[in-house]
């Protein structure tokens, strides 16, 4: 299949969805008419991310669209917040078809390599210094929860030094079942406020200096933890999620909308 045809394929899908959730009511009516369609910009960022095009130069050069680079640059990043809008709608359609198990993680994004993040400017009203296992990074956090079946139903960002379970809250609200967690979350706080007898249960995994009888149940609950950092792996491997390319906050948050947007069309 030639990149026109995904392409196409890709527009149908975002076009769908952009009249499915009304988003045609947003548009302006009045003043000098687009270079191009929302639409069209928005299932060019979209195809950008699906199929690993690494710069937005590079993607303007395949297409070279009826606008300047520039132009193409200026609209990717200003109409990202529609797309946003289209991943609210799918993550609230996924969730009314959840499993009744599901994960809660998340996972670091860098905004430039470590040797560059005392100098870096762009995100630094919005980024901090955080340590993970691989060592320390400069940048945010991607806070997700999955389902048993991988799909996305709930996502915030946060700096990267936010404990997780200051997000916990905030990122589950909507929603009900079984939640099951890395150690990160195991605070009797958190599971206090959290827990409603009947409607949602949390399950953390204990810490490796916690001795804590696991019934049956809970060790394959929290074996499927893993599960949700498979979609961290397809997010960063397939989609483009990391990057320290863009030139304004606007550009990083346009390559992580686009990125997650992808991947919920795929």
């Amino acid at each position: 299949m030639t990149f026109i045809q995904l392409y196409h394929n890709l527009k149908e899908k975002v076009s769908v969805c952009y009249q499915q959730f009304k988003l045609n009511k947003l548009e302006k009516h009045k003043g000098r008419k687009l270079a191009l369609t929302i639409k069209d910009v928005l299932s060019l960022g979209v195809f950008k991310h699906f199929n690993g095009i690494p710069t937005k130069k590079a993607l303007y050069s395949i297409f070279k669209p009826n606008c300047s680079y520039k132009t193409l640059v200026v609209n990717l990043n200003r109409f990202y917040l529609q797309a946003l809008l289209i991943i609210s709608a799918l993550l609230k359609n996924n969730q009314k078809r959840a499993s009744l198990v599901k994960h809660s993680d998340s996972t670091a994004l860098p905004v430039c390599l470590v040797k560059n993040g005392r100098k870096h400017k762009t995100m630094k009203l919005l980024s901090s210094w955080a340590k993970t296992n691989k060592g320390w990074y400069y940048g945010l956090k991607l806070h997700i929860t999955s389902d048993l079946n991988r799909k996305l139903l709930s996502m915030r960002f946060s700096s990267a030094n936010r404990h997780d379970s200051h997000v916990f809250g905030s990122l589950n609200k909507d929603l009900n079942g079984i939640f099951v967690c890395d150690s990160g979350y195991l605070s009797k706080e958190v599971k206090k406020n959290f827990d409603k007898e009947g409607k949602r249960l949390l399950i953390a995994m204990p810490r490796k200096n916690q001795k804590k009888l696991l019934t049956p149940l809970h060790h394959q609950l929290l074996k499927t933890r893993m599960l949700i950092e498979l979609n961290f792996r397809n997010l960063k491997m397939f989609h483009g999620l990391e990057t320290s390319l863009p030139r304004s906050i606007d550009g990083y948050f346009a390559n992580y909308t686009y990125s997650i947007l992808s991947c919920l069309l795929s």
